[in-house]
């Protein structure tokens, strides 16, 4: 029997997944936004993942629903779970990645390490907060933020004051002085298996992704650290699949959790060409119960540096020729998205024995799509 994996959403981790469902011997099915989505190959049906018609609908023709994305409401999923459907990972850990709150409160009650925080919904709630951690703090709306939206440095309430206006509570975060920061990428199947992926170091730009180095340099105690962390958090949560950890390392050598994503990550796209299983047939694995695969990396250094944007002209066809043809050297996968300023329509990967020659084969290929 062939096993069939739904994924909601069409986005470029559906996509992604494509290859390592082949690899697997698993049917793959999607349910996109749009017709043309990144995951267009793999598009079985098209509609509102907040229409819970459209998802069961979905969701009785496969095995098992996972996702490209968090955003699917938690009314829609315990349906989805009420007609014995699989849904990995399941309503109850997925609430910690769809709202930021919820991840503070319960992360707490796990004892993972936080920066310092608070639930804020009024003008002088947040006065109190700046004027209690050094006159910068850091406001998120708990729902929908992503690559560097919903989040604002703040320093007086007015800064905040359009979304303290729509009256739902707000989370502030002290402004941590970190030096880098990292991510941590744990698997977890259903019996409990878990596979830890090398700590890498995230290098952001403008609120975004935009490189990524595995494994993480000079980070010595601090790998075990946050791979003890992250495997607390993927069992304390009950997380089904890949789970992401992103953290920041402060000056004095601590780690904090800064946010969570309960799927394949943009910091795990360096492990397409980077470990021996990447995080997409990982993901696949875990979801469909299936023994985990080696996370050993197939060389010691791997850098993945992200396309933002796109060729100015929009001509992506001879950007690629470029980068393919200059860098022989660098994988370059593209999400089949039109350029578009910041946006993310691929990445590039280069890996060998040593980090800058790596570094500038993938930085080179990057260039190409300027």
């Amino acid at each position: 029997m062939v096993l069939r994996v739904g994924v909601i959403g069409g986005g470029q981790l559906a996509r992604m997944m494509i290859p390592a469902a082949i690899r697997l011997g698993v049917e793959i099915r999607v349910l996109a936004e749009t017709a043309h989505s990144s995951a267009e190959l793999a598009t079985t049906a098209v509609g509102d993942y907040r229409d819970l018609d459209t998802v069961l609908a979905f969701a009785r023709g496969v095995d098992v629903v996972t996702f490209d994305h968090e955003h699917v409401p938690q009314d829609v999923l315990a349906a989805l779970v009420g007609e014995d459907i699989a849904v990995r990972p399941g309503p109850d850990p997925l609430r910690y990645a769809q709202d930021k709150l919820d991840m503070r409160e319960r992360l707490a009650e796990l004892g993972a390490p936080q920066p310092d925080w608070a639930t804020v919904s009024s003008a002088a709630e947040l006065t109190a907060f700046i004027a209690d951690h050094g006159g910068v703090v850091v406001v998120k709306t708990p729902r929908g933020g992503y690559d560097g939206k919903g989040v604002r440095v703040v320093r007086e309430a007015a800064d905040a004051a359009d979304w303290l206006e729509v009256g739902a509570p707000l989370l502030v975060e002290e402004r941590v002085g970190f030096v880098r920061e990292l991510a941590q990428q744990v698997a977890r199947r259903p019996s409990g298996e878990l596979a830890v992926y090398p700590l890498v170091e995230s290098v952001q730009r403008e609120g975004v992704c935009a490189e990524v180095i595995a494994p993480a340099p000079h980070a010595g105690r601090i790998a075990q650290a946050a791979a003890r962390v992250a495997t607390s958090i993927a069992e304390g949560l009950g997380v089904t699949g890949m789970l992401a950890v992103e953290l920041f390392e402060t000056d004095d050598e601590r780690i904090l959790v800064n946010e969570l994503a309960m799927r394949p990550h943009n910091s795990g796209h360096w492990s397409i060409e980077g470990a021996v299983t990447d995080q997409f047939e990982q993901h696949l694995r875990a979801v469909l119960d299936l023994p985990l695969g080696s996370t050993e990396l197939r060389a010691p250094w791997t850098v993945m540096v992200n396309v933002l944007g796109g060729p100015a002209d929009g001509d992506v066809d001879r950007s690629r020729r470029l980068a393919l043809a200059d860098q022989h050297a660098a994988a370059v996968h593209l999400y089949g998205k039109d350029p578009r300023p910041g946006r993310k329509i691929g990445h590039v990967t280069a890996y060998g024995e040593d980090l800058d020659d790596a570094m500038f084969v993938a930085r080179a290929a990057a260039a190409a799509f300027d």
